[in-house]
């Protein structure tokens, strides 16, 4: 991470982020996101996508533009790296459910698709850090997942 001391517009930026995720449609798109969205191919990821109209497609959209968005100002230089770190843990969470299919997603929908995010998160050795950690702790979740997965709550 930068040297260079956070200002206070890097804090005004950071609490209007803040308030951004707090919005009703979007704290929905979250919550689906975290807790339903776990993408086992890329496939998984195609077909939400291309589901023009649906919640899910929207909320998928919705999450990701939003963190894409948000570290674009880290990578143009607007928002101090540090306070993206500091405050924006879900950044993480996003970025490793999509990371596996980033190269089919690159290939099949844009070239730069989620390029930003990758850069504010994998452009540090502090960030590939919790990166990992974040990596180990959802493949713990969908390992426990898998373990009370039965017919009955796979077709829910």
């Amino acid at each position: 991470m930068e040297n260079k001391n956070a200002t206070a517009a890097d804090a005004e930026l950071v609490l209007r982020l803040y308030d951004l995720r707090r919005e009703s449609e979007m704290r929905n798109a979250r919550n689906w996101f975290a807790g339903e969205f776990w993408p086992h191919s890329f496939a998984d990821v195609e077909q939400t996508m291309m589901k023009f109209g649906s919640p899910q497609s929207r909320y998928l959209g919705q999450v990701m533009s939003y963190w894409e968005t948000a570290s674009s100002l880290v990578v143009r230089g607007a928002l101090h790296p540090g306070l993206f770190f500091d405050s924006c843990h879900e950044a993480w969470g996003c970025y490793a459910k999509i990371k596996p299919f980033l190269k089919e997603c690159r290939a099949k929908f844009m070239p730069d698709f989620m390029m930003n995010l990758e850069k504010a998160i994998e452009g540090s050795a502090e960030g590939r850090k919790r990166l990992q950690a974040m990596e180990e702790r959802m493949a713990a979740m969908m390992e426990e997942k898998m373990k009370h997965k039965t017919p009955a709550t796979e077709a829910a």
